[in-house]
């Protein structure tokens, strides 16, 4: 896959809800992306990160799970000049929605974090543990949460860590990588 094209293909965060949120999406995404908060220590993290990071997400405007932790994404693309963020809409390019299926179905959002040079260092999505733990523990029925009713603050803030982790982790594999680290003399 050559994900610099995809990369290209996607969009910024305003530009996907503009083209692909109807009034009520954009209202939903639009009330969480407000209730985001990151600590300083957050912020520092991310002013920290030194290679370019492009990251692709697959998401859907319609999505649940989306709209509770994409626009934590662009809160970290915000607040670090290192992350160039995209998001893709999951089902308009049928190869990249199959290749980055999940358990034999194409869940939102993933992430593909790349290196400047497009190369790809991971994927991560669709949940993170604690989503998954809360999930279990209050119904074993439930496969997608609309949305509608945003989660707890303390729930949002422990998956903002947990996804912040799988940022740093790629930050760190980059400044780690020997190739990068020859190319940029470092």
């Amino acid at each position: 896959m050559n994900w610099m094209s995809v990369f290209a293909q996607a969009e910024c965060y305003d530009k996907f809800l503009d083209r692909f949120a109807n009034t009520f999406q954009r209202d939903r995404w639009d009330s969480m992306h407000a209730r985001i908060r990151l600590a300083e220590d957050q912020l520092a993290l991310l002013k920290s990160f030194q290679r370019r990071m492009p990251v692709i997400c697959l998401a859907g405007t319609w999505c649940g799970d989306c709209v509770n932790q994409c626009p934590i994404f662009d809160h970290f693309a915000r607040a670090s000049s290192a992350i160039e963020l995209r998001f893709l809409d999951r089902d308009a390019v049928a190869e990249v929605r199959d290749m980055l299926s999940m358990n034999g179905g194409h869940r939102v959002p993933v992430l593909v974090f790349l290196s400047e040079d497009g190369r790809e260092v991971f994927r991560y999505g669709e949940r993170t543990l604690s989503t998954y733990r809360r999930l279990a523990q209050r119904e074993f029925g439930a496969s997608c949460p609309t949305g509608i009713v945003p989660p707890a603050d303390n729930e949002t803030a422990a998956v903002v860590s947990e996804w912040l982790a799988e940022f740093e982790r790629a930050q760190l594999i980059l400044r780690l990588s020997p190739r990068l680290r020859s190319m940029h003399n470092d």
